[in-house]
Formats: C-alpha cells, structure tokens, sequence
C-alpha cells in the first residue's frame, strides 16, 4: 500500500482512465473501428470522419493531454507527499486499459483508484468506463485480487468549475462589449440522455460557472452527434445556436470535456468559428480545464478523499456530492428500456 507522511491509504495507484485517439495517419481507422465495434456504422462514414483526424495530421491530442496531465498530477500528489503512482489507460487506443492494468499487477498493485476522464454522468461517459474496469479485470487473471474503484462523477466540484471559471476569465479578457457565452457539450441520444442525469448536471454545472460572470447571456449547446438524423439526440447544436443569434461577439466554452481533443478541435476551432466568421461574429474559445492547476489542486482532492487522507472535499450547488459507488440502474445505455 501507499503511503502519505506515514499513513497508509486506502489505495496503492491511480490510473487515469480516458477516450484514446490515433497518434499518426495509419491509426486512424483502426482507432475509428475501435470506436464503432458493434455498432454498423458504414464503412464511407468512417472514411468521412477519418477525414476530420486528417486534417489535422492524423492526430487527436487526447493522449498527449493526457500524460501532460498525469505528469502535473503526480507532482501534485508529490508535492503533498502521497506516495501514490499515476499510470495511464485507454478504452479504444493505446495505451489500452487492460495493458496498463496488468503492469500494475505486475508491480504489486492490488488497489487502484480510477480517474475518468469525464466530469459528467452518461452511460459513455461513466457506466461504460465501469465496464471497461471490469472487463480488463477480469481478463487479466480470473484468480487476481486487483480492485479497481472509480473516482464519482465531479461536475460540482470546486477544482472542475473553479478551473473553468480562470479559462473563461482570460478568454473574455479579450472582447470590449458584450458576449453570449456558448457551454458546450458532446450530444448524446435522447434514449440515452433519459437514463442518466447528464443534462441536469450540465445546466448546474453552467450555473455554477456563471455565479461570477452573470452580467453574460449564456446558453447550453451541444456537438458532435454521429448518430442517424431520425434518431433524436440533445439540442440544439452549436453551429444551428449561433446561425440563429443576433450576438456580435460568442465565446464558446467546452464545459463537456476536460482535454482539448479532436471533437473541440474540429466542431470548435473549426466548424463553429467558421460558423460565426461568415456571419461576422467574433469569436473566442475557452480552453478545457486540462492542466490548469485549480483542476489539478480539485482532482488531488478527490483522490485524497478516497484515500483518508482528506475528510472533504469542497462540493458546489445544491446537489451534493455523488455516490462514490453507482447504482444498479445509474446511467442506463440508450437500449435499456426498449
């Protein structure tokens, strides 16, 4: 076990745990199959999506960003002395999951402490990554006593919202008059967005953030859909949101992602700047919170929390804290109740 000052935690490493994404051209694909196994998503749909990666050299920063991220998070919980390894693990690229787990046993890991990538609870965005855990698990040695615990869902957490507040503040550094703030999130299918509390949480978490900006008109917008048109997902969309805007100046701020990857590259600093370049419209995009270090400081102390190291964790809104732990019908997929 580890240890901090002496004490002994509850846990021996925490594994960051994220989306994954190519890091070169032939990757590509590979990755995008990856992604869509099971689902019958033709062919040519991959290929136009592949496009998307390509223009940008066949590479999404997630992985990067990543271990960017891992490299400040261990210096934080060095710097507080908590002798506790940060290790890295994908669902759909290298480093893959599963790998990253069974060097931890390799090690003499037993109890490990997972870190999702997401702040919000979805089916994909939480009890999918549960299952991620478990099949690795299980795959590794049926006779294994690693365990695997995930970090709650910390969309009201201080650190989350407290990060994204210090990125909106410098980016609407840069505009004179007025702006209509665009929080933006990854749309999910309403049979899906029905099981989960993702949307509420979103609009918590926009209020959160606007305690301290709420001179600004805001509005929460999603992106990124990939699902059939006569399959309803959550709106409106972005680009559709500023086509219809009387505004002169949007700044859009990607509160559904922590790391600045492919869908804020393409759908953001893409496709809704054109959006509001051929309209006139000046627009700034917030930076994820990423590694900025009220972020890091927030994600320390849940992972403190976990550990007994820290009694509580300051929790934003009238909400309150997540389970640690989900329940049995938490954040259904979208076929749950078909």
């Amino acid at each position: 076990m580890a240890h901090k000052n002496g004490k002994t935690l509850n846990y021996d490493a925490v594994v960051v745990l994220s989306f994954g994404g190519p890091e070169g051209p032939e990757d590509v694909l590979p990755f995008l199959h990856n992604v869509t196994r099971g689902r019958e998503i033709p062919e040519s749909r991959l290929v136009e999506v592949a496009e998307h990666y390509q223009a940008f050299g066949g590479i999404s920063p997630i992985n990067g960003q990543n271990r960017e991220f891992v490299r400040h998070l261990s210096a934080e919980l060095e710097r507080r002395g908590l002798d506790l390894p940060v290790l890295f693990g994908n669902r759909n690229w290298h480093p893959y999951l599963v790998d990253t787990l069974a060097t931890a046993v390799e090690c003499g890991y037993s109890r490990i402490l997972a870190l999702v990538t997401s702040a919000f609870s979805s089916y994909s965005g939480c009890r999918q990554y549960l299952e991620d855990i478990e099949g690795a698990v299980a795959s590794i040695d049926p006779e294994t006593t690693l365990a695997v615990d995930k970090i709650r869902p910390f969309y009201n957490s201080s650190g989350f919202i407290g990060a994204i507040q210090d990125n909106l503040r410098e980016t609407l550094e840069a505009f004179d008059e007025d702006v209509l703030i665009l929080f933006t999130a990854h749309s999910i299918p309403l049979s899906m967005a029905n099981n989960c509390e993702y949307e509420e949480q979103l609009r918590e978490a926009c209020l959160l953030v606007m305690d301290q900006f709420d001179d600004n008109p805001w509005k929460l917008v999603f992106q990124s859909r990939s699902g059939p048109t006569t399959q309803p997902w959550l709106e409106p969309d972005i680009c559709h949101a500023i086509e219809g805007s009387d505004q002169s100046n949007i700044v859009a701020c990607p509160i559904g992602f922590v790391s600045d990857h492919m869908e804020v590259l393409f759908d953001l600093d893409l496709d809704a700047k054109n959006a509001c370049e051929v309209r006139g419209i000046k627009f700034g995009r917030v930076a994820a919170v990423g590694t900025n270090p009220i972020f890091v400081s927030g994600i320390t102390d849940l992972i403190e929390q976990r550990c007994g190291t820290m009694q509580q964790v300051v929790t934003l809104g009238v909400r309150g804290e997540w389970a640690d732990h989900c329940e049995l019908d938490c954040c259904l997929g979208p076929d749950a109740g078909d």
